[in-house]
C-alpha cells in the first residue's frame, strides 16, 4: 500500500500527500541549486528525519522509563557536499530541560540515540554528529 503520494508542481516544486493522515508537505529546491528555497528542501526533510527519528525513539526510551523530557529542544545542521552532491554531515544536538536528570536517566536516553530506523538506515558515509546538552 502507497505510503505518499508526491506531485510535482513545477518550478522544482513538489507536494506530498501523506495518505492515512492526508497531511501535506511541500518541497523546493534550494536557492543553491536553482530552486526558490520557499519550503524545505528535500536534503533539509532528510536531516529532519534523522533530528526526529532519533528524538522519537529517546521519547519512548523515556516514558517508559518514567522520564519527562518534555521540552527538549533538536536543533538540525545539514552540511552539504559536492562532487558529487549529497548530506555530507547532520549535526543533531539536543537539549533537554533543566529537570535535575540522574546520569542513569541520561545514559538511558542517550543509549538509544543511534538505534533508531533512520539512522541505521542512512548510508554510513553520512557523517552523523550526536550531541547532547543536559
Amino acid at each position: 500500500m502507497t505510503t505518499i503520494k508526491t506531485i510535482y508542481l513545477g518550478e522544482l516544486r513538489t507536494e506530498n500527500e501523506h495518505l492515512q493522515s492526508g497531511n501535506k508537505v511541500i518541497t523546493d529546491a534550494p536557492t543553491d541549486n536553482r530552486g526558490k528555497g520557499e519550503f524545505f528542501s528535500p536534503t533539509d526533510l532528510l536531516a529532519t528525519a534523522l533530528g526526529s527519528c532519533i528524538m522519537t525513539i529517546m521519547g519512548i526510551k523515556a516514558r517508559d522509563n518514567g522520564i519527562d523530557i518534555e521540552g527538549t529542544q533538536v536543533d538540525v545542521t545539514k552540511i552539504m557536499a559536492s562532487d558529487p552532491r549529497r548530506v555530507a554531515e547532520v549535526i543533531v544536538e539536543f537539549t533537554f530541560p533543566k529537570k535535575n536528570y540522574t546520569e542513569e536517566e541520561k545514559q538511558l536516553v542517550e543509549s538509544v540515540a543511534g538505534i533508531s530506523p533512520v539512522p541505521l538506515s542512512l548510508h554510513p558515509d553520512l557523517v552523523q554528529t550526536i550531541r547532547f546538552n543536559w
